[in-house]
């Protein structure tokens, strides 16, 4: 029995040995188990940031989309003209000095070879086919050649230009499919939208630079330029030199405007746009006509602010002689109140309601003179007649 009982208590100590290592065992394999999934987490999480990471720098801007809508539609301008030198006799006095000769833009008695002189901007394709630009770019060329992003470069000929709202349509001479850029809807454009200029200045494929929307409507007289028919889009978006007929697209890849000049000196760092509802119209009279027809009565306008109306007195500023406008009895300093049945507001008003008129046709227009209101009738005649005067 005590055999049995030392033979049973060995027994136990075996079987207790035996449970404590499965307990040991099951209990290494629970905190493996345990901690396997905990490094596959901190794991999973640590990799995290990197998925992330490389998907935020996948992801374009607006801005990258906007270019790459139209930026294929935008063209290099590579125009050349040929100039002949002017002849000055040999014992002409002015070429004693060669500096002098040099400071006035004179010619030396060795050099009366017809030169070749050449300039570059920027258009983009809006039809099949066809180009819109500015008319200073291609202004006096006698050879055009179009640059696509592809490479591949195009002779051009001119369709027509106009050069009171600086816009050209050229044709080029070759076999597409091209590439079109999608024209938007300047009218609904708004002060403080984005505003992204395209152009290929020095031949430099799709330069783009990033700006708001400024100001609407923005006259060019006040910018000092008086022999241009415009109402501009400003913006802060820079337009180098060279961008010069370049689109300016708003946050879709639309075109919202034709890039065309930029503020030297005094308020340097504006730049100027035409909007391109007024592009499509001059357009469409360039590929019709060759030309187009601008209605004018002969005065320019000055917007004077009026405490006593709370809005802009539009007041004529000079009258043309011989014009339709002298001819009707307009005078200076005449308020301009009502020109058909549109009440004036401002000098945009009295443009657009005698543009839509149309030449040779009759319209009333309501005027202030010295507290008195006078009816007057006048007949609109296009402006290169008033050039003729």
């Amino acid at each position: 029995m005590i055999w049995c009982n030392k033979s049973l208590g060995k027994h136990k100590k075996s079987k207790l040995k035996r449970d404590i290592q499965k307990l040991l065992l099951i209990t290494s394999l629970i905190t493996v188990g345990i901690r396997y999934p905990t490094k596959v987490v901190i794991s999973q999480t640590l990799s995290k940031p990197k998925i992330n990471e490389v998907n935020l720098y996948s992801n374009k801007s607006f801005i990258t989309k906007a270019v790459e809508r139209t930026g294929s539609a935008v063209v290099t301008i590579d125009t050349q003209r040929y100039v002949k030198k002017r002849q000055f006799p040999r014992n002409s006095q002015s070429l004693l000095d060669p500096y002098f000769e040099r400071f006035f833009g004179l010619d030396l008695p060795n050099d009366n070879r017809p030169k070749i002189e050449q300039s570059q901007g920027s258009g983009f394709i809006f039809a099949d086919g066809l180009i819109m630009t500015n008319a200073h770019v291609v202004n006096r060329s006698d050879k055009v050649i179009v640059g696509l992003t592809n490479g591949k470069k195009f002779e051009a000929k001119l369709i027509g230009q106009d050069f009171f709202t600086d816009l050209a349509v050229l044709k080029i001479e070759g076999k597409g499919p091209w590439p079109k850029a999608k024209l938007g809807n300047s009218a609904k454009i708004k002060v403080g939208d984005w505003a992204i200029a395209v152009g290929n200045p020095f031949g430099l494929e799709n330069t783009v630079t990033l700006g708001i929307i400024s100001n609407l409507n923005r006259n060019v007289n006040q910018l000092g330029i008086y022999d241009k028919k415009l109402e501009l889009i400003q913006t802060d978006a820079a337009i180098n030199p060279g961008n010069s007929g370049g689109p300016l697209l708003n946050s879709e890849g639309e075109v919202i405007g034709i890039n065309t000049l930029i503020r030297s000196g005094p308020g340097a760092g504006l730049s100027f746009a035409i909007p391109i509802n007024k592009a499509k119209e001059i357009a469409d009279q360039l590929i019709k006509n060759g030309k187009v027809i601008h209605p004018m009565i002969g005065i320019s306008l000055i917007e004077e602010s009026n405490s006593e109306r709370k809005n802009n007195a539009v007041k004529v500023g000079y009258v043309v002689p011989n014009s339709p406008a002298e001819k009707s009895g307009i005078m200076i300093e005449d308020i301009i109140i009502k020109v058909g049945n549109k009440d004036i507001e401002t000098a945009s008003d009295v443009i657009d309601q005698i543009s839509n008129n149309g030449i040779n046709k009759q319209i009333n227009i309501l005027l202030k003179r010295r507290n008195k209101f006078i009816q007057l009738k006048v007949i609109p005649t296009d402006i290169t007649n008033l050039e003729n005067n």
